[in-house]
């Protein structure tokens, strides 16, 4: 179930999130294959740590496209300016999950442990297979490890740091990987419990109202954004570019945000202010989604900026956990400009498209 708010606040605002709904037979066929993958291949460290394995590759790129049509039709790209869907739901019972891990790689460890009685390399699977119904799945050498399907969770010591482990601390409003040209056309993330309804905020350029001069400045590349504290802090060796904040394609306005990232106060006061102008609008047209077990939310990330709201961990294996995958839509382009970017040397991990490759 989706609302609408601004930011924090919970002021509401007149707008809906697209939602789409995977049948009840359709959601088994899809866990019922990522459980006959798992079974086949077994829960090793070999294969779960960065669930990059060949042999677990071969098998997502040859049956994804078993799955029943409804599933692929479900997973398309957002469809509305708003940016964003919300796909309900795949059955998911909480006592299959075991506990919530304290940090990501609690949350690995555990996957490749056969001892345990959690499923997780089970849905990170299902993750794979619905992501690449999607487009091409795919993740960051410096980021959890290489790891293709992120796990979200709040941890110790990170409460009030700008990345997915915060918790008691707003988590602003930002382009997912904004600093790198190679950044996620679409972000998909898989609610496997969130007991407290934390809301993920979104908000679409789309829906902005800005004036043609504003528009116009936030098209030059005026300032860099440098890559979030889950990458390390050595960058000060990597030349940092200039970026531009707003974009077009065919659809309209694209958008690349993260003001926690971005050395404001080295612009001038007209940036600035059409800087403002647009953080304050991405507020105004902000819509909170409180994910249920089961439920995926597809965002837009050349569109849409996303954070969440401030909530208290309890650390006792009961926390808010999501499941994150970065995708890649192959059949867009972004600006010829980015291209000369080098991304601080942050390398992707993105076997999908060798696989991809070698099949064309």
């Amino acid at each position: 179930m989706a609302k609408s708010v601004l930011s924090e606040r919970q002021t509401l605002h007149p707008s809906e999130l697209e939602r789409r709904e995977l049948p009840a037979e359709a959601g088994q066929s899809v866990r019922a294959l990522a459980q006959e993958i798992t079974v086949t291949l077994g829960a090793s460290p070999a294969i779960t740590t960065t669930l990059s394995d060949a042999t677990l590759l071969r098998h997502i790129e040859d049956r994804y496209t078993e799955l029943p049509e409804v599933v692929h039709q479900v997973m398309r790209a957002p469809a509305t300016a708003a940016g964003v869907t919300v796909i309900g739901q795949l059955p998911l019972c909480d006592t299959e999950l075991g506990t919530t891990p304290v940090d990501w790689r609690q949350a690995a460890e555990w996957a490749g442990d056969p001892d345990r009685a959690s499923s997780s390399f089970a849905l990170d699977v299902t993750m794979l297979l619905l992501a690449r119904c999607a487009g091409e799945p795919f993740g960051w050498q410096g980021q959890q490890g290489g790891r293709l399907v992120n796990n979200i969770v709040p941890t110790p010591g990170h409460e009030q740091e700008q990345s997915g482990a915060s918790s008691t601390t707003l988590l602003s409003p930002h382009t997912e990987d904004a600093f790198h040209p190679q950044r996620a056309n679409l972000l998909m993330l898989g609610c496997l419990r969130n007991p407290d309804r934390v809301g993920t905020t979104v908000s679409s350029v789309r829906r902005v109202e800005l004036d043609a001069a504003q528009r116009e400045r936030l098209r030059r590349r005026e300032l860099p954004i440098l890559p979030d504290v889950s990458y390390g802090d050595d960058f000060d060796t990597e030349p940092a570019p200039a970026v531009a904040t707003l974009g077009d394609d065919e659809g309209g306005l694209t958008l690349r945000f993260d003001p926690a990232y971005t050395p404001l106060d080295s612009a001038d006061g007209e940036f600035l202010a059409a800087y403002d102008r647009l953080a304050t609008e991405l507020e105004r047209v902000c819509i909170t989604a409180a994910l249920t077990p089961g439920e995926l939310l597809l965002v837009d990330n050349d569109v849409v900026v996303h954070g969440r709201v401030p909530f208290t961990p309890r650390y006792d294996g009961t926390d808010r956990w999501l499941k994150r995958v970065n995708i890649r839509l192959p059949q867009r382009r972004r600006a010829a400009a980015e291209a000369t970017e080098n991304g601080y040397g942050q390398r992707v991990v993105a076997p999908f498209r060798t696989i991809r490759g070698n099949r064309s």
